[in-house]
């Protein structure tokens, strides 16, 4: 049995797995603004909602471990906006460009979690069955469009 710091660690690490979902939410949110061509948009749109999919289940996690989850994307979704929208400045492939290194951001951090002691083997399962493999994807559907 884990004990009450134990699932402390573990809460905040979800809660920042969760910022950085936020953080992505709120980024897509910028590109698809600035999209006005398909397939872009409409991976772009499905790239969002499959990280808001991801922030629900972590907050669900969180609040399972008795936590209160974050509500924002805090001093990291300022910074991501911040590039992204340097990004979008200088032309679409430097937005996928942009968003590329979010998403291999995110899934680092989903890699460190996976290595941490500190995270329960529940939230192991969520990040290994569910949300890295996600985030696999979306990298794989960015280079794409940077190819089209």
């Amino acid at each position: 049995m884990k004990s009450t710091a134990d699932v402390n660690e573990c809460i905040d690490i979800c809660n920042s797995l969760l910022r950085g979902e936020l953080s992505a939410i709120e980024t897509y949110g910028l590109a698809i603004s600035k999209y006005k061509k398909e397939p872009e948009t409409s991976a772009l749109h499905e790239i969002c909602d499959e990280h808001v999919t991801s922030a629900n289940l972590l907050r669900k996690n969180v609040r399972s471990m008795g936590g209160d989850p974050s509500i924002d994307s805090g001093a990291w979704g300022d910074f991501a906006k911040g590039v992204q929208c340097a990004a979008d400045f200088f032309g679409e492939n430097s937005a996928l460009q942009s968003l590329q290194a979010g998403e291999e951001h995110g899934r680092n951090e989903y890699l460190e979690a996976l290595e941490n002691e500190d995270v329960m083997p529940e939230c192991k399962a969520l990040i290994r069955d569910e949300l890295l493999p996600r985030s696999e994807r979306h990298l794989i559907q960015l280079r794409h469009l940077k190819k089209v």
